[in-house]
């Protein structure tokens, strides 16, 4: 099973041909730009597509903390995504008050799990949106 930066590794000399179908689900990978070391960060997440967006889950398997890449977004929220071997930039923002309710429904009909996590956490999930520049 693919996980961490072998998954990242394989996604990309495969063009997504391994990784991009992953445990029943869609992988991407988002590349942000480390806020303390200015290094780029890949990090393979589930997504759905929204429209024309690409919509990701910054959940952490449910820690009492946001993932790293989150909080790297948070700081410079241009971004690199990888979709199979097609790679974009985009502009990622956490998803507003009235778009959350739908967003959060199609990304836990992908991952039912995303429930579970935020049933054990106390922090909101953010629903991230990342939009093609």
């Amino acid at each position: 099973m693919l996980f961490g930066e072998e998954h990242v590794k394989r996604y990309r000399e495969t063009g997504g041909a391994e990784g991009h179908d992953w445990n029943n689900t869609t992988v991407l990978l988002l590349t942000t730009i480390g806020r303390k070391s200015g290094q780029a960060r890949t990090t393979p997440l589930i997504y759905q597509r929204h429209g024309d967006d690409y919509v990701i889950v910054a959940s952490k398997g449910g820690a009492p903390d946001h993932p790293l890449w989150y909080l790297n977004l948070e700081a410079n929220p241009n971004v690199e995504v990888q979709v199979m071997d097609e790679v974009f930039p985009a502009h990622a923002r956490v998803a507003t008050a009235a778009e959350r309710p739908e967003l959060w429904k199609l990304m836990r009909a992908t991952w039912p799990a995303y429930d579970e996590y935020a049933e054990k956490t106390s922090r909101e999930i953010p629903v991230v949106v990342l939009e093609r520049r």
